[in-house]
């Protein structure tokens, strides 16, 4: 066993020498695009970051490494999806876009490398709790997604 500072244990260079890296890390609100916010809601702060940029970023790197954000579709007891058409106003992005690989919720994965806007939008409705996909289809629509 070694001990490091967390400059060393969290750089994601140093993560993703690490072969088949796995980073599991949760979720705020996602939009239809990707991007992860895991710290507030708008302004309004609930956590930091801790090591979801630096772990899922190095995970990208690693060979055979997969990002995987794991979520419920609702909060608020089911009356706000997860999944949002845009993060809310001021909302920090925790993970961009680019490096995450999965978004996982009880209604199955959505694969995200490598996939263009069209398709990430649609990933994501699939996984979205179904209470909510009619209104994210019509406002992926009204927002030029595809």
């Amino acid at each position: 066993m070694e001990l490091h500072p967390s400059a060393y244990v969290n750089d994601p260079a140093n993560i993703g020498r690490n072969d088949n890296m796995v980073s599991i890390n949760t979720a705020l609100q996602i939009d239809l695009t990707g991007q992860v916010c895991s710290e507030s809601l708008g302004t309004r702060q609930y956590s930091g970051t801790g090591g979801a940029t630096d772990f899922a970023s190095g995970a990208y790197r690693s060979r055979g490494g997969r990002g995987i954000i794991a979520v419920t579709s609702t909060a608020k007891g089911g009356t706000v999806s997860r999944i949002q058409p845009m993060l809310a106003p001021g909302s920090v992005v925790s993970i961009q876009r680019n490096v995450v690989d999965y978004i996982v919720t009880e209604y199955g994965v959505a694969k995200m490398r490598d996939a263009s806007l069209r398709q990430r939008a649609q990933r994501l409705i699939a996984i979205a709790h179904p209470d909510f996909r009619q209104e994210l289809t019509r406002q992926a629509h009204d927002l030029l997604i595809w």
